[in-house]
């Protein structure tokens, strides 16, 4: 694999991506790691799911945890909307505050071809950009392409922040993984 180009694989039922990058001048520069995995969920619970914090709480765990600043708790479902949080690395080391950014970008849910993102333009002191754009894609056999993009920028700790990214989402797609395979029992 040459420099700038991706490719996908299969491994144990995930669809997983490489991605190669330039690292002539990592400071101020914008990194991105995508993830993808094939869960065998339909992708209207899929998407139901993904409308949960208390998704986010379960798969981020045990790994990061999201303490919400201006409310008491999260939402029962996200709104289009900005959440300030604190992050707290292992539940217990402070990470800073973060801002989750929540929109809806595209939603087709025409039966067959279903599609499905949801965007976190995320900001926050300490990484000036998380946007983080969550894809779900619906398979011939009505299983679900679950596809996380994330491009970081956090000054000169920019590949500092993409590992901790590549580190956080491939957690999140066996926390996924898991979710399913469980029934969706949290």
């Amino acid at each position: 694999m040459n420099f700038g180009e991706s490719a996908d694989y299969t491994q144990q039922g995930r669809i997983l991506r490489l991605n190669s990058y330039r690292a002539a001048a990592p400071t101020l520069q914008r990194m991105k790691t995508t993830v993808s995995t094939l869960l065998d969920a339909k992708p209207e619970r899929v998407w139901e799911e993904l409308q949960r914090p208390a998704l986010l709480e379960y798969v981020a765990a045990p790994l990061v945890a999201f303490d919400p600043v201006d409310l008491e708790a999260f939402p029962q479902r996200w709104e289009e909307d900005e959440y300030r949080v604190a992050m707290l690395l292992f539940g217990v080391i402070p990470l800073g505050e973060q801002t989750i950014d929540v929109s809806r970008q595209r939603v087709d849910d025409t039966e067959g071809n279903q599609f499905y993102q949801l965007r976190d333009g995320g900001t926050g002191k300490l990484v000036s950009v998380w946007d983080h754009l969550i894809s779900v894609r619906e398979t011939p056999d009505n299983k679900t392409v679950y596809t996380d993009e994330v491009d970081v920028e956090a000054g000169v700790l920019t590949p500092l922040v993409f590992l901790f990214a590549v580190v956080f989402y491939r957690h999140r797609h066996r926390r996924w993984r898991k979710l399913v395979e469980n029934n969706f029992e949290y």
